[in-house]
């Protein structure tokens, strides 16, 4: 159900980070190893990345192996820290660029891997949590009012990181937030442009570290015995310098 990955290291191709290794990302958007619930992630992609400290994005409601114009332009812009989703569509919920991920505000970029189970019984809920953050986001359409079921709780998350939370903080507590609320799969994954944070609930995650560079990501990309997976209910945080800490949620 949807994939994802982070990465913070040294600056690389975008084109190395969605389209490289035999499980790259664009290979699980038509082969996902470990995916829940689907075949395809074939409902939208996106891909998010710091342009003089500022995010910058692409998205698209297509599925990424079809975009050939992205496929040339990534080979053409490099980035030190990146975040990159595809997507499977919950029924429900349509299949529009609005929905893709990444969503953005301020410095973050957000992607959630999963599912609100009953969402309709609890979206007004959830949406009183995350307060007026949906509109104090500027012109335009907001992602936190974007129709998917991720929207509110990126609206929760940044609430949180606009009250001072740190980036993990900040994930775990919408995590805490909405298994209050209701069950569901909860894999979330955030950069602030510095560093990078992840939770697993009720899906995979692997985490590669490097000397200089991390890498978060649903499924490894390639057959490198680096990559461990992150155990479920967890909290990844990583950044220069610090290294990667896993805690308990």
């Amino acid at each position: 159900m949807c994939r994802h990955l982070g990465y913070i290291g040294p600056e690389r191709t975008l084109h190395s980070l969605v389209y490289e290794g035999e499980h790259s990302l664009e290979t699980q958007a038509y082969a996902p190893r470990m995916t829940q619930g689907n075949l395809l992630n074939a409902d939208g992609f996106g891909v998010g990345w710091y342009q003089d400290g500022a995010p910058v994005r692409f998205r698209r409601a297509q599925p990424l192996w079809t975009d050939q114009s992205f496929r040339e332009v990534a080979g053409a812009v490099r980035a030190s820290c990146a975040v990159a989703a595809i997507r499977s569509a919950t029924a429900g919920f349509p299949v529009d660029e609005s929905c893709a991920q990444p969503f953005r505000a301020g410095r973050w970029l957000f992607s959630h891997n999963g599912i609100v189970e009953g969402y309709g019984g609890v979206e007004a809920k959830l949406r009183e949590l995350a307060g007026d953050v949906a509109q104090s986001f500027g012109d335009g359409v907001s992602d936190a009012r974007a129709p998917v079921d991720s929207a509110p709780l990126f609206a929760l998350a940044v609430r949180h990181w606009r009250d001072g939370l740190p980036l993990g903080d900040g994930l775990a507590a919408a995590v805490t937030a909405i298994t209050a609320l209701a069950p569901g799969r909860y894999n979330l994954l955030a950069s602030d442009g510095t560093s990078l944070a992840a939770t697993t609930w009720g899906d995979s995650l692997f985490v590669r570290e490097d000397a200089d560079a991390v890498m978060i990501a649903s499924e490894p990309l390639d057959g490198d015995p680096g990559w461990r997976q992150v155990p479920d209910r967890s909290l990844v945080t990583a950044g220069p310098g610090t290294g990667v800490r896993i805690d308990s949620l």
